[in-house]
């Protein structure tokens, strides 16, 4: 019986040692592997350079935002790599759109800020936009400035019931800016009388017209109008809020763009064109990105937005920090191409536009 025991105490031991080695070996091989899988993360970016497209003309509040995030979301980006701003205008931002979805890199080295706009111009119809914004890789949106109409205070327009009955001549850029997209459709929907002059590079060139009188008003981001010397003189009117509604920063007698409606189904076409107002201004990334680098520029564009120093910043540049994550700005886009497909069409007959 003692010679039993024994054997069995021993077979025990050599088991309990057998397993004992196998924890060891595993501990090792987490160790090990999981260190490298880490170090993938924290050295994808570093000595890299990534490249930070402006869909818009130099000078404007758009650009002000996309050089001020390139200052400082590469600190929150591991590897900490260089990020270069750069302006592609063209097309009121679809040009980058287009360039962002087709020939621009994948991995994660490109991202851009485009139009708000852009995003739902497949959705309208605009045949030239030929790309999918639910392939597109959205990173977030630093504010929610709404758009306004305005007019230089010698104008025949002053107010938006003269829109009606007097000629308003605005200054453009490209199909699908804002300032092309709100006299065209508003012209043609509720035949306000505006007469469009297209072909200049951003919204600081038509305002830079508006000083010489080459035109007399534009419809163009608040925060854009508000920076300029005929604005902070008092030489401009505030027509309407292109809005679903009041923005607390204009004053409350100054109409939006819903109260216009005449019915309730025209008011549904008027809150889906303006819901472009919700998408802020929208960075985005190419199609195909590796999930990982989506991540990676989406968690750090979230810490930016939450750094001290990018808020004190952008408040002393007269900007406003109210951000949407990308994860919030995708399923936005999402939500407006689940609109019903008649409210869509009427939207794209009144674009002049046939609907996909």
């Amino acid at each position: 019986m003692h010679l039993i025991n024994k054997i069995v105490t021993k077979f025990a031991t050599r088991r309990l040692c057998y397993i004992a080695r196998m924890a060891v070996v595993f501990l090792v091989l987490v160790t090990t592997i999981q260190p490298s899988h880490t170090q993938s993360e924290d050295t994808f970016y570093a000595g890299k350079q990534i490249s930070l497209l402006i869909g818009l003309g130099p000078g404007g509040v758009n650009d002000v935002w996309a050089r001020l995030l390139s200052r400082y979301i590469t600190k929150h980006i591991p590897g900490r790599p260089n990020v270069i701003p750069q302006n592609m205008p063209g097309a009121g931002g679809l040009k980058l759109a287009l360039h962002l979805f087709g020939a621009a890199p994948k991995d994660g080295t490109v991202f851009g800020l485009i139009n708000r706009g852009i995003p739902l111009e497949p959705l309208f119809g605009n045949r030239a936009a030929q790309f999918d914004p639910m392939t597109m890789n959205w990173i977030g949106s630093p504010d929610k400035d709404i758009t306004v109409c305005a007019a230089r205070k010698d104008a025949e327009v002053q107010t938006i019931g003269d829109l009606f009955t007097k000629q308003l001549v605005v200054g453009a850029t490209g199909s699908g800016a804002d300032t092309a997209i709100y006299p065209e459709f508003l012209a043609e929907l509720l035949d306000m009388k505006f007469k469009i002059v297209k072909g200049y590079s951003g919204s600081n060139e038509v305002l830079l017209a508006m000083e010489r009188n080459e035109v007399q008003g534009i419809c163009v981001a608040y925060d854009s109008l508000v920076r300029q010397p005929m604005f902070t003189t008092g030489k401009i009117n505030i027509l309407f809020q292109a809005a679903l509604e009041k923005s607390p920063h204009i004053p409350p007698t100054v109409p939006v763009g819903v109260e216009l409606a005449k019915n309730a189904a025209e008011r549904q076409v008027i809150e889906l064109f303006l819901s472009r107002a919700t998408l802020g201004r929208p960075f985005v990334a190419p199609p195909g990105v590796p999930d990982q680098q989506v991540q990676t520029l989406r968690r750090a564009f979230d810490a930016t937005m939450k750094d001290a120093e990018f808020i004190a910043e952008a408040k002393k540049a007269g900007l406003t920090v109210d951000a949407m994550t990308g994860e919030t700005l995708a399923q936005t886009i999402a939500d407006i191409y689940r609109t019903p497909k008649d409210v869509v069409n009427r939207v794209s007959e009144t674009l002049g536009r046939v609907s996909k």
